[in-house]
């Protein structure tokens, strides 16, 4: 078994540790078992927590990372984004600004008492994976890279249109994997729904994304902020949920009909801090600061050292 790999059947919670491991379905003993890749935790032992029926937690993970048939288009127009040019003057100088209009949105900050886990969501986002995609365009090679590689045949010229919608299995050697896409979230949604409060919209994301039925009245506003300022200059307002095995009446995971594929994710607290600034786990900043918040304000709750 490759390093980075583990064979796990569910249900299960299980250790992510450095290296491999190995578990056993306790419920069906004689279960196929499925290959997970946890390469990204190479400094971190997360547990992870897949809540979505009897299938195994490969299948899924693989699902999400069944990533093909890439076409890079032009985006004549969009229910989420709205590109515009502002012209402006500042000071006397004629000015120009290129933004988007899009929706303000909703996080939370999960805590289960239960398990004293925070739970996360992991997703493949398109723009992080094409941003990588770019990024590894302009890679240079390694000194090491450089001494070892030997001189390649000519291939023909292919054209940038062609480039882009090369699929993973194309011939494209600049194409990252599909997990350099998968991030690590704070449960969020959009604010499009102008007849409900935020606390209401973040009450139905932390069920359909994770499963999780909160009061409205249970859920603590921890601030408001500007998030892509310099394009989108749109507003996220962050809550905070405290939630028990109690509360868990779905299956979460999102909405397939609406194209999303979410896997949930459980921190223990004891390693949320480590996970925040492990730099080789994509996460948002929201996950970096909820984390900090969490630790400044309930430590004394549950009785948590507070050094980062």
């Amino acid at each position: 078994m490759p390093r980075g790999m583990i064979a796990v059947n569910l249900p299960v919670t299980l250790m992510l540790p450095r290296g491999s491991l190995q578990l056993q379905n306790t419920r069906h003993p004689k279960s196929t078992q499925a290959s997970v890749d946890i390469s990204p935790f190479s400094s971190s032992s997360l547990r992870l927590c897949h809540l979505w029926g009897e299938g195994p937690v490969g299948s899924y993970i693989k699902a999400m990372e069944q990533i093909n048939n890439i076409q890079v288009v032009p985006c004549t127009s969009s229910n989420y984004l709205r590109p515009f040019r502002v012209h402006y003057n500042q000071n006397g100088t004629k000015k120009s600004w290129d933004f988007m209009q899009t929706h303000d949105s909703v996080s939370v900050l999960i805590f289960n008492t239960t398990s004293h886990c925070f739970i996360l969501v992991k997703q493949f986002r398109p723009a992080v994976y094409m941003s990588e995609w770019e990024r590894s365009k302009l890679k240079p090679l390694q000194p090491a890279e450089e001494e070892s590689a030997e001189p390649a045949p000519a291939e023909p010229k292919v054209p940038e249109e062609d480039k882009a919608g090369e699929t993973s299995e194309g011939t494209s050697s600049h194409q990252p994997p599909a997990s350099a896409g998968v991030t690590y979230e704070l449960c969020a949604g959009l604010v499009d729904k102008p007849n409900l409060s935020l606390e209401e919209i973040a009450r139905q994301e932390v069920l359909e994304e994770c499963g999780y039925d909160v009061s409205v009245t249970k859920l603590r506003k921890i601030t408001s902020f500007r998030s892509g300022v310099g394009v989108t200059g749109s507003k996220q307002t962050m809550f905070y949920a405290e939630v028990s095995d109690e509360n868990h009446v779905g299956e979460g995971g999102g909405k397939p009909q609406e194209g999303e594929l979410i896997e949930v994710v459980k921190v223990p607290l004891h390693e949320a801090m480590t996970f925040a600034f492990d730099e080789s786990i994509p996460k948002t900043m929201g996950v970096i600061f909820s984390f900090i918040w969490f630790h400044s304000n309930m430590s004394p709750k549950y009785k948590i050292s507070t050094n980062v």
